[in-house]
Order: C-alpha cells, then structure tokens, then sequence
C-alpha cells in the first residue's frame, strides 16, 4: 500500500488516510440528514462508529472465507495483518448493517428512519475511501488515457470507476432523500444500486472465480441483491410507517445545481488525487 508519509517512525497510509476521510465525510452527512428528519443525532453516532468497527470485522471475516481460506487455515498469525489490506466490501456492510440493526433495535428506535437517514453518507463515505485503494483491474486491452502504470503493464483503474459510480449514487440519494415514500426506501435503493455498481466494477477486476467467469464478487453482489430486493418489497407492503416529513417540498433548480456542482467538484477533486498519488 502507498506511504503518503511517517509520524514517529510509523507510516501513513494512503488508503487508510482516505477512509479516515470518507469516515468523516459521511459522519457530517449523516448529521446533516439526523437533523432533517429531527432524529437523535448522539444515538445517530453510536451507531454509526460501533457499526463502522463492526463493518471491518465483518470485512475482514468475509474476505478470508470467501477469498483466501487454505492461506490463512495455514498462517492463522496473518489473520491479525489487516494492516496489510484483505477486506471483502460486502462483508463490511454486512456486518455493519447486521450491529446497525441490533443496536437500533436495542434502543427501540426505528431501523428503517435512521437507515434512511445514513444511506446518503454511507455510500458517499464508500466512495472517497476507494480513492486510496490500491487492487486495480485488469489489463486494458486497448491504450485508453486513463489507465494506470503498474508493474510494467497498463491497468483499469477500477477505483476510479467505483468511487464515480458511488458519487452517481449519492447524488441520486440526496436528491430523493426529501420525496421517498415509505420509512427504508432510501436505504433499499442504496442496497440496490451499491449492488449494481460493484457488478459492474467486476467486470474490470480480477477475484477468484466460482464459476467460469462467474466471480466470489459476483455471488456476493447477487446474494445481497436479492436481499435487498425482499427487503424492499418487504417494507413496501406497508409494515414501515410513511415518513410525512421527508415529503416535504419539491425539487429546487437552484438546489439541484448547487449539489450537482458540488458532486462534479468531488469527481474532479477525487480523479486529481487519485492520479497525482496513484497514477
């Protein structure tokens, strides 16, 4: 993994520097929608911090199962090395979602408001953390510009087309956040598109195959597409309360612009660190 640059000896990582970053960035937007939907915001952030530990568990649970089983069976020691990267995405939100869940539950709040309220931030906090990640593609069958130097051969850079996707998510969720129809629509949508996104990212990454060209990503994303698709209709049918209050108002020209710039601005902002750090 890149070394962006030392404190005291240790070394800072580029990838975990920007998920620190997307951590907080979706932390803030979170808050912004917990007070929208006037939600306790304190219980807001225990849920989302204890989540954010359990999504790396979850992720790092995930990954050895699924992606490198018969390695660490036989060097149980590196189980510990999450230093050294090896975490499954799905894995994480799997375990985020399942503690998200309990705690909520716990606290008898309601799971689908406060799900509603962190999707936006959850992919928004996805999609920075990609910038730093270092797995690229495959090798590009044709000389685009875009593509990365790496090890002597030209690469997709499927960061870049990952983290483009998830802005493309979040200004979608931030621009329906007002007008949803039932409590977890929004979140299902997330599930939904966070699915769709990773299918087509695979298709320039190189993961273990399951089956000819089938991928463990693939089933993954399949798994927890029809998931989320019975999730949805689930909550559909009427179990979960309408929000009244998210139905407020209508789409503003000048608001559409105003988020429209400030997620091309993030694009720009995320391609220039990117390709200055990675390229």
């Amino acid at each position: 993994m890149k070394v962006l640059f030392h404190v005291f000896g240790l070394p800072i990582y580029f990838f975990g520097t920007m998920i620190a970053i997307g951590i907080f960035a979706g932390l803030y937007v979170a808050n912004l929608e917990a007070k929208r939907k006037k939600l306790d915001a304190d219980k807001m952030y225990d849920v989302a911090v204890y989540s954010i530990i359990s999504a790396i568990i979850g992720a790092r649970i995930f990954y050895i199962l699924f992606y490198n089983l018969p390695f660490y069976l036989a060097n149980p020691m590196e189980i510990i090395k999450i230093n050294e990267g090896g975490l499954s995405i799905h894995g994480g939100l799997i375990g985020a979602i399942g503690f998200a869940f309990y705690y909520i539950k716990r606290h008898k709040l309601s799971f689908l408001k406060y799900a509603d309220a962190m999707a936006p931030g959850i992919i928004l906090g996805q999609g920075i953390g990609r910038i730093g990640c270092d797995v690229f593609g495959k090798v590009m069958a044709m000389p685009w510009p875009w593509g990365v130097f790496y090890q002597g051969q030209l690469l997709h850079p499927a960061q870049v087309y990952e983290f483009l996707l998830n802005y493309a998510v979040f200004f979608f969720l931030w621009r329906k956040r007002k007008t949803i129809n039932y409590d977890g629509q929004l979140f299902a949508w997330y599930l939904i598109l966070f699915t769709i996104n990773r299918s087509i990212v695979e298709l320039f990454r190189n993961n273990p195959q399951v089956a000819g060209s089938f991928s463990v990503s693939y089933l993954l994303s399949f798994i927890l597409m029809l998931g989320s698709l019975i999730f949805m209709f689930y909550i559909k049918k009427g179990r979960a309360e309408i929000s009244v209050d998210t139905k407020k108002g209508s789409s503003i020209s000048f608001e559409f612009i105003k988020d429209l710039l400030i997620t091309l601005a993030l694009v720009v902002v995320s391609l220039f660190v990117f390709y200055i750090i990675q390229g």
